[in-house]
């Protein structure tokens, strides 16, 4: 079990960290510990409001001000449109981008669709950091980076394990279980890491940007709590708060695979996961996901899915 905690990453002055998700959970306590270090953190969030409670929190909880800078702005993952926005306002006021962490998710909830008709976990966990990914890579692309490259930090979970591709019902029409839709969009986000890193190797136009992959073990956020709530049962509620307390570890703890995955020399490809019991629990070290993580089969069909469906197109 390694002892890395978020203390030890470097200073982050000068550096631009987009975090979606950053007004809640994981995105938050990543937020928090990026601004510390004096990066400029871009808060991707559905809502705004909520955003810029969290941002107030934040410098609060800091004494008034954060070392960094925090920048709340809407990006919404359910919505293809809301993304190209986002990324175009952010093309407008920045050169660069250092590190994008693919936070925010959905998890188990009952089947629904974004505004593009895509099932919602899928649509969100994965077509929407799809293509926030590839319409910010330019600016990734710009970038002096952590330790050289710039970071693309995607968070799956230890459910990619209960993960399988259908490529011939992506998006649950003929049928819906929540805890396998979840699943396979953990999957997806491993698939498509682990394709972007391959596919930045190959390419001879392409430099420095790095695709990294990690999961939070079993995390004490309101994710569980969301999930339960849109279950519409009572006794999921009591399940899940038991679960959290006994079994869950804390936040910043929860966070720091992502910013080990962000921040520290991991190479490309990596998969960063706590070192603890089950890789559930305790500091982040790196791991080995699942054998379907890797199928590259899978991977290129979902790149080719990915890129037909949301009309974003890497040039790696």
């Amino acid at each position: 079990m390694t002892d890395w905690t978020a203390d030890d990453m470097p200073r982050l002055d000068g550096k631009t960290v987009v975090v979606t998700g950053a007004n809640s959970g994981l995105g938050f306590e990543g937020t928090r510990a990026f601004a510390a270090r004096g990066a400029t953190v871009v808060m991707a969030c559905r809502s705004v409001e909520r955003a810029e409670d969290a941002a107030s929190e934040i410098r609060a909880d800091a004494g008034g001000e954060v070392d960094g800078e925090l920048d709340v702005r809407e990006c919404d993952l359910a919505s293809l449109d809301s993304v190209a926005s986002f990324a175009e306002g952010l093309a407008a006021d920045y050169d660069a981008v250092d590190v994008l962490c693919n936070n925010a998710g959905v998890m188990a909830i009952p089947r629904g669709e974004t505004d593009d008709g895509f099932e919602t976990q899928f649509g969100v966990n994965h077509l929407g950091h799809f293509a926030l990914t590839g319409r910010l890579f330019p600016l990734l692309d710009a970038a002096e980076g952590v330790g050289g490259d710039a970071r693309v930090v995607t968070q799956s979970s230890g459910a990619h394990e209960q993960g399988e591709m259908d490529f011939t019902d992506l998006n649950w029409e003929r049928s819906y279980g929540k805890w396998k839709a979840y699943g396979r969009s953990k999957l997806s986000n491993l698939l498509f890491a682990y394709e972007l890193q391959r596919r930045l190797d190959a390419s001879e136009d392409v430099s420095g940007v790095r695709s990294v992959a990690c999961h939070p073990g079993y995390t004490d956020t309101n994710l569980q709590m969301r999930t339960a709530a849109e279950s519409g049962n009572p006794l999921m509620k009591v399940g899940m708060k038991a679960a959290n307390a006994v079994l869950g570890q804390e936040p910043e703890i929860g966070v720091e695979p992502m910013l080990y995955a962000a921040t520290a020399d991991v190479d490309g490809g990596a998969y960063v996961e706590p070192g603890g019991l089950m890789n559930m629990r305790g500091h982040p070290t790196v791991g080995r996901s699942n054998d379907a993580s890797y199928d590259r089969e899978d991977a290129r069909k979902l790149w080719e899915y990915s890129t037909e469906a949301t009309g974003v197109e890497f040039p790696v």
